[in-house]
């Protein structure tokens, strides 16, 4: 991999590279931490750590019993952030996520107001479970949330808490009865997360371990206020030129064209492309694995390592792919082969 692109750039702050360090140990702490209750699932739950350090939202999708909620719930309790699992059924209503207005009596003088009671989104860590199975209009109440960080009911808007992530989860098997997120609400979400089933010997100690009384405790060395940090760190990472170029090449490429630009497979396979907001993710997500893993600048390979997560369910296929039982992993892997590395001179 032609990482000499990158050349020099990279942090330089005394500060920054005491932080950087901070951010590489919080890293290590709570993945210890949270093995205490998770067998396995490493890259899920490193993808999932990225998320927190970059400030994203991400989607997990698995079939029931892989222990989405439990990942979530347990990294939630690590680093001492509060966590609201919200169970999406086709009855769910807007308001049921966000709070509303409810009228209440003072005790003292029997007077009554117009008081606004929070919904569960009022938390730090939300898990939207089975967010496909409640309609497009109860969707949509999170996207304010997932975008803005503050909820509006009755024209008032209320910030939500900080730092603030949304995990949805979805069931890839079980459709019938569910409603399909819109384009512009997967775009939101900066990873799509994998879950799938674990090996053998995993399983077998998930097993032990789970029938057991074992109850961990768990340490909180990374808090709320130190990922808020983090996130700040993580956009004042420098990335060359050539990396830049490479990022926005790649998601440049998963777009059909009619004049000729895209692969012939992408014109062929693709009905829509990924948006700008995948070349931000890309690099935004290249700037925390880098710090994560010791290094102060981005390379090509944290760009490529990046490219499943963020590009998966931004590549939506048309019937033509269907028909053929094309992955969006395949079609992200020949992305990969056909966009060329630029040079370091660019």
């Amino acid at each position: 991999m032609a990482d000499e692109a990158i050349g020099t750039v990279a942090l330089e702050n005394a500060d920054d590279i005491a932080l950087a360090e901070r951010m590489k140990n919080g890293r290590e702490q709570i993945l210890n931490e949270v093995r205490k209750l998770i067998i396995g699932q490493e890259d899920v739950i490193e993808e999932v750590l990225l998320t927190l350090f970059v400030g994203g939202n991400s989607l997990l999708v698995g079939v029931p019993g892989l222990a989405k909620t439990l990942l979530i719930h347990t990294i939630a309790q690590v680093v001492d952030l509060n966590f609201s699992r919200i169970q999406f059924t086709p009855d769910l209503m807007p308001s049921d996520i966000t709070g509303t207005d409810i009228i209440q009596e003072q005790a003292d003088t029997g007077r009554r107001e117009m008081v606004f009671s929070p919904g569960p989104v009022f938390a730090n860590i939300v898990l939207a479970d089975e967010i496909n199975r409640t309609p497009p209009k109860t969707q949509a109440a999170l996207l304010e949330a997932m975008q803005e960080h503050t909820v509006t009911v009755q024209g008032r808007t209320y910030d939500l808490k900080e730092p603030f992530y949304v995990f949805a989860t979805q069931n890839p098997i079980e459709l019938e009865g569910t409603y399909p997120l819109p384009e512009a609400q997967l775009d939101r979400f900066m990873f799509q997360i994998i879950i799938d089933h674990m090996a053998e010997d995993e399983e077998l100690e998930v097993v032990r371990t789970t029938t057991g009384i074992s109850k961990p405790e768990f340490s909180h060395t990374v808090t709320g206020p130190d990922l808020t940090a983090f996130q700040e760190l993580v956009r004042r990472v420098p990335v060359s030129e050539s990396v830049l170029r490479y990022a926005v090449a790649l998601t440049r490429a998963s777009r059909p064209s009619a004049n000729g630009d895209s692969p012939d497979f992408v014109n062929e396979w693709i009905a829509y492309g990924a948006s700008v907001r995948a070349a931000q993710y890309l690099v935004l997500g290249s700037k925390a694995r880098a710090i994560t893993q010791g290094r102060y600048h981005v390379s090509f390979e944290d760009i490529r390592a990046l490219a499943h997560p963020v590009l998966r369910h931004r590549v939506l296929k048309n019937f033509h792919a269907e028909s053929e039982g094309r992955t969006s992993a395949e079609i992200v892997d020949k992305l990969l082969d056909a966009v060329p590395l630029p040079s370091s001179g660019m």
